[in-house]
């Protein structure tokens, strides 16, 4: 089993270049399929979740081709509009393909989507949501067979502001004549990207970024050329390593109103903040103190796929910090093998108490998802000696090139082959 081996203690510096969010270009390619022709994404990640999404659409029928950063799809043709179990397995966010055949050709037909073991994560408020707008969805030993059933504009309400379930409502309004609200929807900034996107192709979408989110649908759209914005729980990892290693690091492609969150518990922790549009420098001489609550929730809340990579930081630092999960019910799958590298860290249910251990100690350790990989990292840069972390598919599922991007910020860390 290949890992990444990391000698600790090297204090980052210099500057890089975020890599495109995985979380929007994922909604995007899927969205290709809405027009005949080719649409052109850039600052596409290279990732494994990438990689599975292109291997969907090409199954459909589409040419996918990728030129350095940019991607190029080419929908014209589509030949079939079935996703097989062993593609969907791959990732949750495979489920997104629902919406977008469903508006191109009325039909789909898709097994339940993997990704993360993360608990419990229905799509009933996906397949709501589509039956609302006049989907036929039956369901028979893990497939879903969606047909269009009069699809036509109407209000949706989601009783959570699920970030898939506004996606998936997004991309197959875009195919129901007449008006389409959803109200309660996501206000990631990746919605908003994704809207942008739907725009540039001619879609008629507005609202995005706030909770009510209209869509008139049939107006003809026409293939377009765009930029995905760039990821922030990745520039958050990169921000997090620096803060970790007391070093100072400038990270550029990101906007840091998409951060806010997460920066102002790296500046209560002690961390030295500038911010521009489209850049974060921050700087850290000290260890990491205790913050008072750290709270998952919704954006512009904290987000959950930086929770992980907050609580590494602050376990090799001083003080105390709760840390409240309220997104998910497995998302603290981390914590024993932070605790082997030394974390004092208690949990009772959605809460997890880290008090500060002083600089943790390496220790082999193993991913168990996506975000806890990256957290894993986090702490094996700032820990004494050498950690070894495995479950290496996990973190490539979300990073491009993380061990070269720190290597170049001065970390020890090299992959061993297995």
């Amino acid at each position: 089993m290949s890992c990444y081996k990391i000698t600790g203690g090297r204090p980052l510096s210099g500057s890089l270049a975020v890599h495109g969010a995985k979380n929007s270009v994922l909604p995007m390619l899927a969205a290709c399929l809405l027009v005949p022709g080719q649409c052109v994404l850039r600052n596409v990640p290279d990732l494994s979740d990438v990689s599975a999404t292109i291997d969907i659409l090409r199954l459909l029928g589409c040419r996918v081709d990728r030129e350095g950063d940019a991607v190029l799809v080419d929908a014209s043709v589509l030949n079939r509009s079935d996703v097989p179990e062993h593609l969907m397995r791959e990732m949750r966010s495979s489920v997104i393909f629902l919406g977008a055949l469903l508006a191109r050709l009325g039909v789909a037909e898709l097994s339940y989507p993997g990704g993360c073991e993360l608990g419990p994560r229905p799509i009933d408020l996906h397949l709501t949501a589509l039956r609302t707008l006049g989907a036929v969805i039956l369901e028979e030993q893990g497939v879903l067979c969606c047909q269009n059933g009069g699809l036509q504009g109407r209000e949706i309400c989601l009783s959570i502001p699920s970030v898939g379930a506004t996606e998936n409502a997004m991309l197959a309004a875009c195919g129901c004549p007449g008006l389409t609200t959803i109200l309660g929807a996501a206000r990631e900034p990746e919605i908003v990207d994704l809207q942008n996107f739907l725009r540039a192709m001619g879609a008629k979408v507005t609202g995005a970024g706030g909770s009510a989110i209209s869509i008139t649908g049939g107006a003809p759209l026409h293939p377009a050329e765009y930029r995905v914005m760039g990821d922030r729980i990745a520039a958050a990892t990169y921000l997090c390593s620096a803060a970790v290693t007391e070093g100072e690091i400038e990270v550029d492609g990101i906007e840091p109103d998409t951060l806010t969150a997460v920066l102002a518990c790296l500046e209560e922790a002690g961390c030295t903040l500038h911010t521009d549009p489209g850049r974060i420098v921050l700087a850290c001489s000290a260890p990491l103190r205790g913050v008072r609550q750290v709270r998952t929730a919704p954006y512009p809340g904290f987000p959950t796929d930086a929770q992980a990579i907050l609580m590494a930081a602050l376990a090799g630092g001083e003080g105390a910090t709760l840390f409240v999960e309220n997104m998910f019910d497995s998302r603290y799958r981390h914590v024993d093998e932070l605790r082997r590298m030394g974390a004092d860290i208690q949990v009772a249910g959605r809460a997890a108490m880290v008090s500060g251990a002083g600089r943790l100690h390496g220790a082999a350790v193993r991913a168990t998802d996506l975000r806890g990989g990256a957290a894993l990292v986090v702490a094996g840069l700032g820990a004494e000696g050498t950690t070894q972390v495995s479950g290496l598919g996990h973190i490539r599922r979300g990073y491009e090139r993380f061990p070269q991007n720190l290597r170049a910020l001065g970390a020890e860390i090299r992959e061993i082959p297995a």
